[in-house]
Parts: structure tokens; sequence; C-alpha cells
């Protein structure tokens, strides 16, 4: 879907759940970047973000209070987010989602030689005791939305001023700093989007953007699904 404000992919987020409470919408996958943003989820501190409201604006940093789980996290240009919008009812409960998304990751990853893991109590994925991939989720119905977001190509000085998902003892990494050599972002969407099809265990269809979904991927139990 290319660059969409935040505020406007959970909202778009919020009316894909409602159709797919009803059948009238398939699962959906919204694959996109953010302008610059700093998110808190439903554990989120304040005091986490590190600048005050003049200092966020001085660097064209917007901060929204959310409904995902989590704490504090920052997106921006080169880092590559992805909203699966599951109906759960119908495929499994929120520890086993969880722990698919991570593979996901992990999947995309070693395709590009990186060897990412998983550490105990610690949702995400990492290399050693860096985090390059963060997940905070939202159930509404049986129906997950929000998602992941993986460290491509991003500036990762945005990090510097919050405490990322409350940890203090732990560091933000990239694939590009990893690999020492930019990466291109939509290769990675096309691993990612095999990665979570497999894991999920649902077939992917592209299909054109309408109006409503500007570009975004449709998953199904089976067969090509049109957009609605």
């Amino acid at each position: 879907m290319g660059v969409v404000e935040y505020g406007e992919a959970w909202r778009l987020q919020r009316q894909l759940v409602e159709a797919i409470k009803t059948g009238a919408q398939a699962n959906t996958l919204l694959l996109l970047q953010h302008p610059h943003v700093y998110t808190l989820g439903r554990r989120g501190d304040r005091e986490h973000v590190l600048l005050d409201d003049a200092e966020l604006q001085s660097l064209g940093v917007a901060l929204h209070e959310t409904d995902r789980g989590g704490q504090v996290t920052y997106h921006g240009l080169g880092q590559l987010v992805a909203y699966p919008l599951v109906d759960l009812r119908s495929w499994g409960g929120p520890l086993r989602y969880v722990r698919a998304l991570e593979r996901a990751m992990l999947g995309t990853l070693a395709q590009f030689g990186i060897e990412g893991g998983v550490v105990e109590g610690r949702t995400g994925v990492w290399v050693e005791n860096e985090k390059i991939g963060a997940i905070g989720v939202k159930i509404s119905g049986g129906v997950a939305y929000h998602g992941l977001a993986l460290n491509v190509v991003p500036d990762l000085r945005y990090f510097r001023h919050i405490i990322p998902c409350g940890i203090t003892d732990a560091g933000v990494t990239s694939m590009e700093r990893l690999l020492g050599a930019p990466v291109d972002i939509d290769t990675v969407a096309y691993g990612l989007t095999y990665h979570l099809g497999r894991e999920l265990a649902l077939n992917m269809a592209e299909r054109q953007p309408n109006e409503a979904l500007a570009g975004a991927l449709q998953m199904s139990t089976g067969g090509a699904i049109a957009t609605r």
C-alpha cells in the first residue's frame, strides 16, 4: 500500500475487521510503511517516549495511543509493517497466532541469510540481544488485527528517543545493518507474504486494489477471493 499515515491505517483495519466478523470481507493482509510515528500500546507508558511534544513536532514524529498489545514502539520509512486481519475463530487461539507471526519473520530473515530467534518471555524476533521484529496484536470478536513490524532499512536513530517495548537491556537492529548493504523492501514483502501464508495455512491471492484497500493482499482458505 506504500506509505500510509498510522491513524488512517488503524481506521481501515477497524473497518475491515467489522466486515470480516460478518463474513462480508475475506481475511486480509495489509502491507505498508508508516511515516515517522511512535505508538503506545495498551501497556504503554508515555514516559518511555523520551521527547516532549515540542521535540516530537520538531523531529516530525507523530505520537498515537493505540489499542494493540504491548508498549511503545517506532514505525517509519524502511520498516515493513504487516497487518494480517485474521478470523481466529476458525484458525486458532491468540498464543498460537503470535507464534506463527514470529515464525513467519524468522523464515523471511532466513531467506536473506539472517539467523534470528525468539527470547523466552519477550515477544518478537531477535538477533542475539537486538530486536529486529516487533509484534503487537488486538483481537476483537475473534478477529485479530494490528500485527508485526520488521526492520528492513529504517533509520535506527529514531529508536534512541524511546524505550522500545519497555526493555532497557537490549538493542534494536535491522536487516540492512546486519547484512552491511541495502535491502529491497519489496523483495522482503514478497518473502514475508509467502511465510505468513505458510504459517497461517492460508492461500494468498493478490487482488487489484479498490478504493478501500488500495493494494491489499487477501488471504483465504481456498481459491481466489474477489475484493468486496
